[in-house]
């Protein structure tokens, strides 16, 4: 299961298409897979509440709230009941909340009916996946944007209302971008990935990482093969062309560094975590920077290989086979 405070504006087809080359379509028919959402407003019923005694009914009900989504708040359960009453008496908040409503709008169109369609190609791929119950929630930033396991997603939406909301998550503002309603289900299925993504353990190569999230990142566009891969990734539609056309800087920089086999930790999140630009190659080269170039070596990786299934690509744990096989030295796909 994954707490998380990272996500990932829809861009031009052009872009798409530069961002990370002969992605094929692997859309799957789905029509036969009968699958139900079991969704639920948790936000509703926490505003419904009149009384602390109230609040802590609603948390006893959801009594996993605590540990899965207040991951934060240093009191126990009574403590965060009266913390989370006091909240909702604020006008404030309580604006905020209609506020939402009409920036995410109909939670049926904008997260349930994409989501759906995403289980049933991952049903069709994995047959014994059961979609988990989703619930949504709003609680002022007091929780996190995101829980995933296999049994149940909390969104809260509070994260996603975009550049127009009174209110934004406590972020830096190269990361606020990802914090919008076009964000939710991609990042929702990139997670999902976790449990099907084979790593070697031993492995503690920055290699294994690029591959670990090249993979996952694949796994999403091939569930949902119609999305850009800005909201993939998180990158802005200059980044992504700008990247792609200096990826041969990028990955002689990688080489001639001994990055791939690099097992410090310090020296990988330099390329590996969010951060605005990576300073080590140049400024106009982004944050993560290690993860889009492992999303390029497993496409490569894939393209080469067109009768490979989603599960057959997720269970190799061999990150240095992947690159070994994918041919991959930097060049963009015009040049294969």
């Amino acid at each position: 299961m994954v707490n998380s405070r990272i996500l990932i504006l829809f861009v031009l087809l052009a872009a798409f298409l530069m961002s990370c080359g002969n992605n094929e379509t692997r859309k799957a028919d789905t029509s036969s897979i009968q699958m139900k959402l079991v969704s639920e407003n948790l936000d509703a019923e926490l505003f419904s509440c009149k009384s602390v005694k109230d609040v802590q009914n609603f948390l006893q009900k959801y009594n996993y709230l605590q540990k899965a989504y207040f991951t934060d708040f240093p009191g126990d359960s009574a403590q965060l009941a009266s913390h989370l009453f006091n909240i909702l008496q604020n006008p404030d908040l309580q604006n905020f909340r209609k506020d939402l409503d009409s920036l995410i709008g109909d939670r049926e169109a904008t997260v349930l009916s994409p989501l759906l369609k995403a289980y049933k190609q991952i049903k069709y791929h994995y047959p014994n996946f059961n979609a988990p119950k989703i619930q949504f929630i709003i609680t002022g930033f007091e929780g996190n944007d995101l829980y995933v396991s296999d049994s149940l997603v909390i969104i809260g939406l509070d994260y996603f209302g975009g550049p127009n909301a009174r209110y934004r998550p406590d972020v830096y503002d190269y990361q606020l971008r990802r914090y919008r309603k076009e964000y939710i289900v991609p990042s929702i299925v990139f997670f999902t990935s976790n449990r099907y993504n084979r790593m070697d353990a031993q492995d503690q190569t920055l290699l294994a990482d690029m591959i670990g999230y090249g993979k996952a990142y694949e796994f999403v566009k091939q569930v949902m093969p119609d999305t850009p891969d800005s909201l993939i990734l998180g990158y802005s539609e200059e980044n992504l062309r700008r990247t792609y056309n200096s990826q041969q800087e990028i990955w002689s920089y990688f080489v001639a560094s001994k990055l791939l086999y690099e097992k410090s930790d310090l020296k990988k999140r330099k390329f590996i975590e969010e951060r605005p630009f990576t300073s080590e190659i140049g400024q106009k080269v982004p944050g993560a920077i290690a993860r889009w170039v492992g999303w390029r070596i497993v496409n490569r990786f894939v393209t080469k290989k067109p009768e490979m299934t989603l599960p057959e690509l997720m269970q190799i744990g061999n990150a240095g086979r992947i690159l070994q096989e994918s041919g991959y030295k930097g060049e963009p796909d015009e040049e294969e």
